[in-house]
């Protein structure tokens, strides 16, 4: 693995080691087998790295025609986070998960791609390299920022853009930094008292333990460099003209819900916004069904 141009650059993130980068993977690998079976793995070239891209595709070939997903997890994680989205998505449309460099997953970052103008630059050129010209982008959390910003700056490939409680609409708080420490230190605690917290947290990593598994082993076996995005501001989200649909968390830490769910589609034409009851950070988890189906029919009423 080419660790040491990594090591050179701050921005850039790496494994700490090939040993623990392996069993990284094999963590993750657990969590991949919870949902979808994907038909292929493919390695694009970018000018920042090299993007490992996980397809998926419906039995239906009917299905295959259609537009497909892209998706884009949240910092910190890989696709293997998409697990309780993959079957019911891939059985509509064919399905791309994009490892995004930076974060633990099967991707090689080799230059820094968190300023906006970089991370437009290089989902691009992946959508390129995968041969997508037309595609429903969805991100989720640090996701959702790239898949904001990439409506912004090079909508010229997005059929439509979806935002799962995303990055990108205020400056990160301490609230949401404290929620994430405190989930950290829960998934130390006793199996028996993991539900409660889980609950209290709303944080349904603590109650899969594969996920629980591939969690901490990310954190201890990646070290992500770069600074936290900057929000978009009022007139760059006016000037988005993507179809879009934001979706958030009743109980979000991230964001507002209320406040953006109204000053989106304020600022954005045609934009839609929903907030999904009993839960806060992820919607896509812990109420996988329901926000799998509003997905598919915004992008169905896209279409």
């Amino acid at each position: 693995m080419p660790k040491t141009a990594a090591r050179t650059q701050p921005d850039v993130g790496r494994y700490v080691t090939d040993a623990w980068r392996d069993r990284y993977f094999t963590a993750c690998d657990a969590v991949y087998a919870l949902g979808a079976r994907a038909v292929a793995e493919e390695d694009v070239e970018t000018s920042f790295g090299t993007t490992h891209v996980y397809r998926y595709e419906p039995a239906d070939p009917a299905a295959r025609a259609r537009t497909p997903v892209v998706l884009v997890h949240g910092a910190g994680s890989c696709s293997a986070m998409w697990y309780p989205n993959t079957p019911a998505l891939s059985a509509e449309r064919p399905v791309y998960a994009i490892d995004t460099p930076g974060d633990p997953g099967r991707s090689v970052q080799r230059a820094p791609i968190h300023r906006p103008d970089r991370a437009a630059q290089w989902l691009d050129e992946t959508l390129a390299g995968l041969g997508l010209d037309r595609v429903h982008l969805v991100g989720a959390s640090y996701g959702g920022w790239l898949t904001l910003n990439q409506a912004h700056r090079r909508p010229g490939r997005l059929a439509s853009a979806t935002l799962l409680d995303p990055g990108g609409l205020e400056k990160v708080g301490l609230r949401f930094f404290a929620w994430i420490f405190a989930s950290l230190l829960a998934t130390f605690a006793p199996k028996a008292l993991r539900p409660r917290l889980a609950a209290w947290l709303e944080q349904p990593v603590l109650i899969v333990p594969e996920l629980r598994t591939m969690i901490r082993l990310g954190v201890r076996a990646y070290r992500v460099r770069r600074p936290a995005p900057l929000p978009l501001s009022d007139d760059e989200l006016a000037g988005i003209r993507t179809p879009l649909y934001l979706v958030l968390g009743k109980r979000s830490l991230l964001v507002h819900p209320q406040r953006q769910a109204e000053r989106v589609p304020r600022l954005i034409a045609g934009a839609r916004a929903e907030i999904v009851t009993g839960t806060g950070h992820g919607p896509q988890i812990d109420h996988a069904e329901e926000v799998n189906r509003r997905m598919l029919a915004f992008m169905s009423s896209v279409d």
